[in-house]
């Protein structure tokens, strides 16, 4: 592994159009880095940062491709020497080699590191928080997910001191990084593929949040025994948010402000335009106070309650800071959100049509409560393209139980994801039990197609369809619209 980084010249990507991984290649680019690279002919919303960018690639793997000058390999780490041939080509050439992760946290080890980590709600929180940063104008860097609308790309490349990560406790990665503050939003058992049980996935979580320095702090979702439980082994400060009475920074005063019939929905849909993404949110009031201080009234304009605790915990951070309150209070009230975190994608009939990346019952349940307080009076289809098969088998019965808000449900197909192709469990054993607690309510389609066919003359204006899933599920909708 590279220790400095800054001796990076020429770098070869494979796999360069991964939604985390343009985000640093964008950061490299920005410190002057010659970046080439590969990736599958599949087109993103990363092909267009790389237009921008201006940056060659190939659209397949080939020994070929690699510069025969080439400082660094970076890889995501879908890849490695048993499918892909680039990897092996490297690796047999002893050609220096740094995974996504890795390069990550080095970039992020050099400066003020602020790390969002949590089961649910990490995307939405870092980039709130980095985008209020920025608009407090401390110019931070920062590396995101998930395409945060507000940019129209996944990465900030600023001078400042403060480097803002959305990071990711799969496969222990947590392990990495040497983080001088963070936001602890959520932790709930997941990925049981590599944990083994609930403790062992919250040990990772506890190492993480005890090697932050003494100077340091922590901002800890406070409603949460079990985030709790992880903030316990911390040895810096330790401030926890939320609803309850015993946080630090209490949520109060909270206000749904319904969309009206008058304007058009369509007018409000447009109010949060930007590059041919349309997102449709009420928005939510609230006050925060820290200790007997009120920090007065923020809003938010993003559907659920989760997104008031994931302001909550973006104030707490500002203000721990020291950074303008006026500044934090306009920032979040003009952040438009990320892709594929309740997006709206258009109409079919006059039927709504909403995207979303819920794959753990933690998330499907918050998302369809907000679609519930959003569409009060439609029929809400929820499409749920299960992903991975010991995700599914591990949490069935909770999976079960998190369609409450849902109308009628269509359960596709698992998605495997590359690491598996099979489990020991079938989405019709999720609609079975569905079934079983609400008659009649979900139903099994396989196929992304036949969901479409089977929606594509049912819905009309008294309806809203949420395609939920950490896969290809969004292309529900999309063939769905007009």
């Amino acid at each position: 592994m590279i220790k400095n980084l800054k001796k990076i010249k020429r770098a070869y990507v494979i796999g360069i159009k991964g939604s985390g991984v343009i985000a640093v290649v964008e950061i490299l680019r920005s410190r002057g880095t010659e970046i080439t690279g590969s990736d599958t002919p599949e087109k993103f919303f990363t092909d267009s940062i790389l237009e921008r960018l201006g940056i060659k690639f190939f659209e397949e793997f080939s020994e070929s491709n690699i510069p025969g000058d080439v400082d660094l390999i970076i890889y995501s780490t879908a890849y490695n020497e048993n499918n892909n041939v680039e990897f092996k080509y490297a690796k047999e050439k002893g050609l220096p080699m740094m995974s996504y992760p890795e390069i990550l946290a080095g970039l992020f080890n050099e400066k003020y590191g602020i790390a969002v980590c949590g089961t649910h709600g990490k995307t939405t929180t870092s980039a709130m928080l980095a985008n209020t940063l920025k608009e407090c104008g401390v110019d931070p860097s920062a590396v995101i997910g998930s395409k945060v609308i507000n940019w129209n790309g996944n990465a900030l490349t600023g001078e400042g001191e403060f480097f803002v990560a959305e990071t990711d406790e799969y496969q222990n990665k947590l392990d990495l990084y040497d983080s001088k503050a963070a936001i602890l939003t959520s932790c709930d058992f997941d990925h049981p593929d590599f944990f083994k049980n609930f403790d062992d996935y919250k040990n990772v979580f506890k190492r993480f949040v005890g090697k932050i320095p003494k100077i340091g702090f922590l901002v800890v979702w406070g409603d949460s025994v079990d985030t709790l439980e992880v903030a316990a082994c911390a040895k810096c400060e330790v401030v926890k948010y939320g609803f309850g009475e015993e946080n630090d920074y209490k949520i109060f005063n909270f206000q749904l402000s319904q969309p009206k019939a008058d304007p058009p929905l369509a007018e409000i849909f447009n109010e949060f335009s930007s590059s041919n993404v349309k997102i449709s949110k009420p928005t939510q009031f609230f006050n925060i106070s820290y200790g007997n201080k009120d920090l007065g009234r923020f809003e938010v304009r993003l559907a659920g309650k989760h997104n008031v605790l994931n302001a909550a915990a973006v104030v707490a951070a500002c203000h721990k800071l020291n950074l303008d309150m006026e500044k934090v209070r306009l920032a979040l009230k003009n952040f438009k959100g990320t892709s594929r975190r309740f997006e709206y994608i258009g109409e079919r009939n006059g039927a709504i049509l909403i995207d979303d990346y819920g794959h753990h019952p933690d998330e499907i349940k918050p998302t369809l409560q907000g679609a519930r307080e959003l569409y009060l009076d439609k029929t809400i289809w929820a499409v749920f393209h299960p992903h991975t098969f010991t995700r599914t088998k591990a949490l069935l019965s909770e999976f079960s139980q998190s369609f409450d808000n849902a109308d009628k449900v269509i359960v596709l197909d698992i998605y495997g994801s590359a690491r598996e192709q099979q489990g020991g469990v079938h989405s019709k054993d999720l609609v079975d039990l569905i079934n079983k607690y609400s008659h009649n309510k979900a139903e099994y389609i396989p196929t992304i197609d036949e969901a479409v066919e089977f929606l594509k003359d049912k819905i009309g204006g008294e309806d809203a369809v949420i395609a939920i899933g950490a896969g290809n599920v969004w292309e529900v909708v999309e063939k769905l619209k007009d």
